[in-house]
């Protein structure tokens, strides 16, 4: 039964248009709030573009407390954290810790399996309704290690893990690598190769779920900023904007790392920390890669997208900031060069780099359903580096807990009210 009811989505990232596609597709009238204009950057923008069902394992993995501990000592390290007074930052790294446990990690590999491959299948019904206009690729991905210590490790940790929860994983070494991807010479011992992971690129894919929602007849409110809500009764009546206040029969929350400070005033708490990420997108490279992978010892990323090659990589739990760190972007150049030894200085002359901010939650699992004791308030939020990978499924998710049907996915540990 087509639905006839109004909601109001908070956010119009990736994870936003998202939850606008499957609420609109099941016949609610939906409103995109979006405090920039239309076409500006979003987190997705220079993402590396992944959709990876490989990526099983939440962020707060075993050992992350001490290697946390190490890297906060340099500004070069892959995950970095800014050493600041600030009670929210100690309270996410409190959680941060308890999380980082072997049963935790098993706890969550099946979810973060159904959420990615459910999302997998959708992005390529995407692509089908779409003509593939945001480039699908269904490559696979590698990741590269560049000694037999860190693949051994890599084997036995990560590659048996995707294997035991059904996401097939095959261990190369270096000359299989070769054969697989000939495009370039490789510095590398050997890879864990992911079949069945895919890539899109996200500047295509933003403006086409875009204009595929107007068509949808979807309301979009560009330059447009959340300050407040209104409250009563045990539901939201409305959201106050810099465009007036907007009223709905529900309300989606999908700021993205902003989305802890969107919820002023309605007493209610989403543990997240900004992650900055860098990227490089290099125009018409040398090297013609076939193939997504990740440089593992240097946690760097690199995709290619049409006639681009992408770079990405770090996080750096700073807040937010408009501050380029020199030496967290020549990390990503020197890891690059140290797994692509045919790369010099040369190939990023004159690159602007790129950032955005991934929201990151304190066990690395998403924000997904009814939000405080709000019966008509819900987020899908928190995704970490997973926001491309599971638009879709959150977005479906959003549209059947809305429309009071069973979850398509165990929502139990994505509760966005875990921590309250």
């Amino acid at each position: 039964m087509r639905q006839s009811k109004s909601v109001i989505i908070c956010g119009g990232g990736v994870m936003g248009l998202s939850c606008a596609y499957y609420l609109a597709r099941e016949g609610w009238r939906v409103t995109v709030i979006e405090r920039n204009a239309e076409g500006a950057d979003s987190c997705a923008h220079g993402s590396a573009g992944y959709i990876s069902p490989s990526h099983v394992e939440p962020i707060s993995a075993p050992g992350m407390v001490w290697k946390g501990l190490k890297w906060m000592l340099s500004s070069r390290s892959p995950f970095y954290i800014k050493p600041r007074l600030d009670s929210d930052l100690i309270r996410w790294g409190w959680l941060f810790a308890r999380h980082c446990t072997e049963a935790h990690r098993r706890r969550s590999a099946p979810v973060l399996r159904d959420l990615c491959l459910a999302s997998r299948k959708l992005v390529v019904e995407l692509a089908d309704i779409t003509g593939d206009a945001f480039e699908l690729k269904q490559e696979g991905l590698l990741n590269l290690c560049q000694t037999q210590a860190t693949l051994d490790h890599y084997s036995a940790g990560l590659a048996a893990l995707c294997n035991e929860v059904g996401v097939e994983a095959r261990v190369l070494d270096a000359a299989q690598v070769a054969a697989l991807e000939p495009g370039a010479k490789l510095q590398v011992a050997g890879a864990i190769y992911f079949p069945i992971d895919a890539h899109v690129s996200p500047r295509r894919l933003i403006p086409t779920l875009t204009t595929l929602l107007k068509e949808m007849g979807v309301k979009f409110c560009w330059n447009t900023s959340v300050y407040g809500w209104r409250a009563a009764g045990g539901r939201v009546t409305g959201v106050a904007t810099t465009g007036g206040d907007h009223l709905a029969d529900e309300y989606v929350l999908t700021g993205g790392s902003w989305s802890p400070a969107m919820l002023q005033g309605l007493e209610l708490r989403l543990p997240m920390q900004a992650g900055k990420g860098y990227s490089l997108t290099m125009d018409r490279p040398r090297l013609r890669l076939t193939k997504p992978m990740i440089l593992t010892e240097r946690r760097v990323a690199v995709t290619p997208m049409g006639d681009t090659l992408r770079f990405g990589g770090t996080m750096e739990i700073a807040g937010h900031n408009d501050l380029v760190r020199s030496e967290r972007v020549q990390q990503i150049i020197d890891g690059a060069k140290a797994f692509l030894p045919e790369l010099t200085d040369a190939d990023f002359a004159g690159i602007k780099p790129w950032f955005g901010y991934r929201p990151v939650s304190p066990d690395g699992m998403p924000y997904i359903g009814r939000l405080g004791r709000y019966a008509n308030l819900s987020t899908a939020s928190g995704h970490a580096m997973l926001g491309l990978t599971l638009a879709p499924i959150s977005g479906l998710l959003i549209a059947e807990v809305l429309s009071g049907r069973k979850p398509s996915v165990d929502l139990s540990l994505l509760n966005p009210n875990r921590f309250a």
